[in-house]
């Protein structure tokens, strides 16, 4: 009789086993990751591309058609051709509204240390600043501030999450 208790017991334990790994979600990996494609489909998908988020989700307006914000790939304040585009458009609107002033927030994911995303904010801010100053804006006119990880726009933890906060944005201050 034990014996046959015995097999019970282990066919318990084994279908206990499968059905819970089977009710276990998996996180499927990120295929966009690997993309070659910098593209936002036509229905406004996400897409991290290198490392950088490229999409509509998070991006608001500085004004009618120029982005707020540009995306930097990981451990980088390297600026990519699309956040040159993007800054591009902020200087043109800029120089048509010569009386606006203001601030460019740098940010980090959520990895790191606080000291070194702060510093790593400040470097990607400033990226943005000089690129505005490349194209004739006054330094005058910009200031930089740096929120390291502190106000990230997606408080998840994977790539799409950090990929969206890894960020500068350009915010009028008058």
């Amino acid at each position: 009789m034990s014996f046959k208790f015995e097999n019970f017991t282990k066919y318990l334990v084994i279908m206990f086993i499968t059905l819970f790994l089977a009710a276990c979600e998996t996180t499927p990996k990120d295929d966009v990751l690997s993309s070659a494609s910098s593209s936002v489909s036509s229905s406004g998908a996400v897409e991290v591309v290198d490392g950088v988020y490229v999409g509509s989700e998070t991006v608001e307006m500085l004004a009618v058609d120029v982005p707020d914000r540009v995306f930097f790939a990981y451990d980088s304040y390297s600026l990519t051709n699309a956040a040159q585009d993007t800054l591009a458009k902020q200087a043109k609107w800029l120089k048509a509204n010569g009386s606006v002033t203001i601030a460019i927030e740098g940010h980090a994911d959520e990895r790191g240390t606080r000291e070194y995303n702060l510093a790593l904010g400040d470097r990607r801010a400033n990226a943005a600043k000089d690129y505005l100053m490349t194209q004739g804006i006054s330094s005058s006119r910009i200031t930089t501030i740096s929120f390291g990880k502190e106000k990230p726009v997606n408080n998840a933890s994977n790539n799409k999450a950090w990929a969206q906060n890894r960020r500068s944005v350009t915010v009028r201050t008058n």
